[in-house]
């Protein structure tokens, strides 16, 4: 693996890690129909030398296939809060992706409001300094709302990584194939390098 030192400038394609412990990644997913795919994100995390672990929002639990993310993982998809003197199930996250993210969750995040088990999860990682991304995936109408912009502001102020993912038109089956899971991976690694 390529120093992260390294001076010849080339770019780095793995997040570097000790044969120890691998940094462990967050995937928050959120209720859209593109969830269906997240393993696409969990496998590329997986190549690129992370372990991973999956948080779903209440409603975001119902698209996933929980058996094959559990058996990929290895760890077990949390949707809700522990109760007192039950063990953690997940490691510290090293990062978070959220991805992806919703109109609903973006709003809900940025405006501090900590109603479920992701939502609590992102509004703590501010205040520890965890390296963040989010990739959105909504519709252009709901990207039209004032509180949206306003929302990606205040998470741009909180040193949120935000995709590029264009808003698709609503009403037309989405966008799923310009949706680049990858990107999340390739925010999140020049920041880990930065606090490794």
């Amino acid at each position: 693996m390529t120093d992260p030192t390294d001076p010849s400038g080339m770019p780095h394609s793995a997040v570097p890690a000790t044969p120890e412990k691998k940094p462990f990644l967050y995937v928050v997913v959120c209720a859209c129909g593109i969830a269906v795919e997240v393993g696409k994100l969990i496998a590329a995390a997986q190549e690129r030398c992370w372990d991973v672990g999956v948080i779903a929002t209440p409603q975001g639990l119902g698209f996933l296939d929980t058996e094959a993310i559990q058996s990929r993982t290895g760890h077990p998809i949390r949707s809700a809060w522990r109760t007192p003197g039950e063990p953690r199930p997940l490691p510290p996250a090293d990062a978070i992706a959220v991805a992806p993210a919703t109109f609903n969750t973006i709003n809900k995040w940025a405006a501090g409001i900590s109603d479920t088990l992701a939502l609590g999860i992102l509004c703590e990682a501010y205040g520890m300094g965890i390296p963040t991304a989010a990739l959105p995936y909504l519709n252009a109408a709901q990207a039209a709302h004032p509180a949206y912009r306003q929302s990606l502001g205040r998470l741009r102020e909180m040193d949120v990584l935000i995709g590029t993912y264009e808003p698709h038109a609503p009403k037309v089956g989405g966008g799923a194939g310009r949706f680049r899971w990858e990107e999340a991976l390739d925010l999140l690694e020049p920041r880990l390098v930065r606090r490794s």
